[in-house]
């Protein structure tokens, strides 16, 4: 399995990866009050893009390649797939995107806190939204976070 600081890894990179371009594209199309408004649920629909698409083709993202893991199916350790890759990337994305409305915020906030502790609950080390779908964030070889 995944070690925590190697997802933590893979999750920076990709949200840089993502971020930062989506930040300075709408902060240099919309005024600031609506920026803020905007850039959560932009974001949210940039990485939904990038992480679905790469997990269903790839089984990672540029930052899992980076630190060295990979998302397989927990039945046969094969191929995520569209179908699969759909709602466990829709349940991590979809909090960051109701981040303005205050009460959703809230909630996602919380949701993320134990998305995040659910992973130390079990030898398999899987999140919330591995366990909705039946996925697994495995070592491979290579990357900065994999030891090689």
């Amino acid at each position: 399995m995944a070690e925590p600081g190697q997802r933590l890894l893979a999750r920076i990179v990709d949200t840089l990866l993502v971020g930062l371009p989506v930040v300075m594209v709408v902060g240099a199309v919309l005024p600031e009050r609506e920026a803020e408004i905007a850039l959560p649920p932009a974001i949210a629909a940039c990485l939904f893009l990038y992480e679905w698409v790469q997990l269903a083709v790839l089984g990672r993202t540029l930052g899992k390649r980076f630190a060295g893991v990979q998302v397989v199916r927990m039945d046969s350790g094969g191929p995520v797939g569209w179908w699969r890759s759909l709602p466990r990337t829709a349940v991590y994305t979809v909090p960051i995107a109701v981040q303005p409305v205050p009460i959703l915020g809230v909630l996602a906030g919380l949701f993320w806190v134990v998305n995040a502790a659910a992973m130390y609950e079990g030898e398999r080390r899987q999140a919330l939204h591995e366990r909705l779908v039946g996925t697994l964030v495995v070592k491979r070889a290579g990357g900065a976070g994999s030891g090689r």
